[in-house]
């Protein structure tokens, strides 16, 4: 790789992300709510007390959070924020700041997220290679109608299902959150179980989506590179069929699928937004539910840019490793 390729992708780089935080200003601002002022009239209404004095209060507050500036001066303050990653303080969570609101959340995602994606791209890649090998049991055929309806099921409509059945019906599992109430956060046994029980509806409905689609994209390649001249040579040397399976076949079906997974890594917020908010789970889907209710500027500034910076960073990670992968890939023309 030369140093004006990797010159150029960082280029890429840093014009994506001032596009996304340009696009990121100015869409929240066409709406013609005041969430400042919607704040205030619920505390308001909330205490019982008369809604006297409104208009300053709105007018202190738009100050103290630079709203009554012109927008072209605050277009140049959020860019100056966004390349220090200070997104300032939530307008919904006053005075909490908005990476504390995010950090609060990310752990939770990345600990569900990142786990069921890891799932289902495991069990999804390995049985699409089985189904699609001709040596592998017959059996392994009839998984597929299963596949192909899961593949077409959105997330949050196999989430209902999820609850209707295994919540309602059989109450074999929490209906919503993250830990039952008035539990102690520790690293105890009855704690980590109570965590797991939780968790396992919100991974279930995550991981039946999506291991439909990495199934049936392996099993797509693991045909195309079957008739391949290696796996004909492989064959005529008389190898191994686990062999030829594994390190022939898999092995070269497995690049596109490895690129899916480093894009999807990137993708792991969208993918739960409304599955987090079907659960109650609190990670950053359910704080991107609830800023864009409360028309909260920040917040959805934060959680927005620190998604299109993954998926740019998860972008160029793969540029970088994909020359190791596979060695027939080289960047030498820039």
């Amino acid at each position: 790789m030369t140093l004006r390729y990797l010159t150029k992708r960082l280029g890429l780089l840093f014009l994506v992300m001032w596009t996304a935080a340009t696009i990121n200003f100015f869409i929240p601002k066409l709406s013609p709510r005041d969430p400042i002022l919607e704040k205030l009239q619920q505390a308001a209404i909330g205490g019982g007390r008369q809604q006297t004095g409104l208009k300053e209060m709105v007018a202190a507050y738009q100050k103290e959070f630079g709203l009554d500036k012109p927008m072209w001066e605050q277009y140049l303050t959020h860019m100056g924020n966004m390349a220090r990653l200070d997104f300032g303080y939530s307008l919904a969570q006053y005075p909490r700041r908005v990476m504390d609101v995010i950090g609060d959340a990310v752990p939770w995602t990345i600990g569900l997220a990142l786990v069921t994606t890891l799932i289902s791209f495991g069990v999804g890649t390995i049985l699409g290679a089985l189904i699609a090998w001709p040596k592998a049991p017959r059996f392994l055929q009839y998984f597929m109608p299963p596949l192909i309806v899961l593949y077409a099921i959105p997330g949050f409509l196999l989430a209902f299902v999820l609850i209707y059945f295994l919540a309602f019906r059989w109450r074999m599992l929490p209906l919503a959150g993250a830990y039952s109430r008035g539990a102690v956060a520790s690293f105890t046994p009855r704690f980590i179980l109570d965590l797991i029980r939780h968790a396992t509806l919100p991974a279930l409905a995550l991981i039946f989506t999506a291991l439909g689609g990495w199934a049936l994209a392996m099993r797509g390649m693991m045909v195309s590179v079957q008739g391949e001249d290696y796996i004909t040579y492989a064959e005529a040397r008389g190898l191994h069929p686990r062999r030829i399976f594994l390190k022939y076949a898999v092995r070269n079906a497995l690049l596109p699928q490895i690129t899916g997974l480093i894009l999807s890594l990137g993708l792991l917020i969208t993918a739960n937004i409304l599955v987090e908010g079907i659960f109650g789970y609190p990670g950053l889907g359910s704080v991107v539910l609830g800023a864009i209710q409360n028309l909260d500027y920040f917040v959805i500034y934060g959680v927005t840019m620190i998604l299109v910076l993954a998926i740019s960073l998860a972008t160029l990670l793969l540029d970088l490793i994909y020359p190791l992968l596979d060695p027939r890939i080289k960047y030498e023309g820039g």
